[in-house]
């Protein structure tokens, strides 16, 4: 099999060829249709978070070995599976949940493997799309796709499950009061198509692009905003009738969450998404006399990505821009994507 890898972070991915695996047990191996290009791989690419200060949290830390084959957002067809699968037979195409856990610790048991302290992630600690084939250790993590472009169904497994998951965080505000998602990349206009599915009341973007503004109210925003703006805290607050109750920010860095600090009314909840990277200082008195929450979001569940199919399945597909490419291609991908060109989604094409 071939595959494109990580073997010197902020290296051009290398191609590499070895032995296709053939699976065993539980274990069902695909070949590779649409691999998406997320924006967690350039961090991945680089080797590093920016935690602030001056200082950094690098992959290796976390356990993530070179050479890596990364690529999160997988749809495949099943071409072998071991002897103990169930539930899926050769010849389905398949979406990949990629937020793997051990298995076995109260965490995965109670569905949540995300966040298991043992991750084994598809294309973070273990090999990913960016590859003609895939090898999946359980068929629990096989989701149909039906009729749903296997390109426009790879997003879904991470920006669609990761906005999925941050906006059930808003919970019964979301169909009451507008939220401001800060963002409108791959990610905020999924956000957006996802807010409009789940019945949200409406939504307003923020980003420095005006190009990307231009593309949210095309796609449905309510309102747009400059981030970079000198008022920017005071045009949200504005539109959002004296402070915003939910900020959604999928950026992450230290100034956007500053914006949404200041933005927020009291009794309002700051999802923080994103992973920029930098710092902020807030005092704590903050917490109790303006009752604001302050809440990371990580991608999303076995159960959640069983709910944002079948919302999808009911709503509809996402209807934002995705792009493809040749696997081949896939540094120039990361390099659009880098350079913050790229409008929607790219999508790699194995097959």
């Amino acid at each position: 099999m071939k595959s494109y890898d990580v073997c010197e972070c902020g290296a051009p991915l290398r191609l590499m060829e070895r032995p296709t695996p053939k699976p065993a047990g539980t274990e069902a191996l695909l070949k590779v249709i649409a691999a998406g290009v997320c924006h967690s791989d350039l961090h991945i690419w680089e080797g590093f978070y920016d935690i602030g200060g001056g200082k950094r949290l690098k992959l290796a830390d976390r356990g993530v070995k070179l050479p890596l084959t990364m690529g999160h957002e997988n749809v495949g067809e099943v071409v072998a599976v071991g002897p103990d699968v169930t539930g899926v037979k050769i010849g389905d195409r398949r979406l990949v949940h990629p937020w793997l856990g051990c298995g076995e610790c109260a965490v995965c048991r109670r569905g949540d493997e995300q966040l298991c302290r043992t991750p084994l992630s598809i294309g973070v600690f273990r090999a990913g799309g960016y590859a003609d084939h895939l090898l999946v250790p359980h068929p629990r993590y096989l989701f149909a796709i039906g009729n749903i472009p296997p390109e426009r169904a790879a997003p879904l497994a991470c920006s669609g499950i990761t906005t999925y998951g941050a906006l059930k965080k808003v919970g019964p505000l979301l169909q009451e009061e507008p939220v401001v998602i800060i963002g409108a990349g791959g990610l905020g206009l999924m956000c957006l198509a996802l807010h409009r599915a789940m019945g949200g009341k409406g939504a307003i973007v923020v980003d420095i692009d005006p190009v990307k503004r231009d593309a949210a109210l095309k796609a449905g925003a309510q309102a747009v905003i400059d981030g970079s703006a000198p008022d920017a805290a005071k045009q949200i607050i504005e539109a959002t009738k004296g402070g915003a109750w939910a900020v959604i920010d999928l950026v992450g860095a230290s100034r956007t969450v500053q914006l949404a600090l200041d933005s927020i009314i009291k009794g309002g909840k700051l999802i923080i998404v994103g992973l920029f990277g930098g710092d902020i200082t807030i005092p704590t008195p903050s917490f109790p006399l303006r009752a604001m929450t302050i809440q990371g979001s990580y991608v999303g569940s076995l159960p959640e990505m069983a709910e944002l199919l079948d919302l999808v399945r009911r709503k509809g597909v996402p209807d934002l821009p995705v792009g493809t490419r040749p696997l081949a291609a896939v540094n120039e991908a990361l390099n659009e994507l880098k350079a913050g060109k790229v409008i929607g989604r790219l999508v790699l094409t194995p097959g």
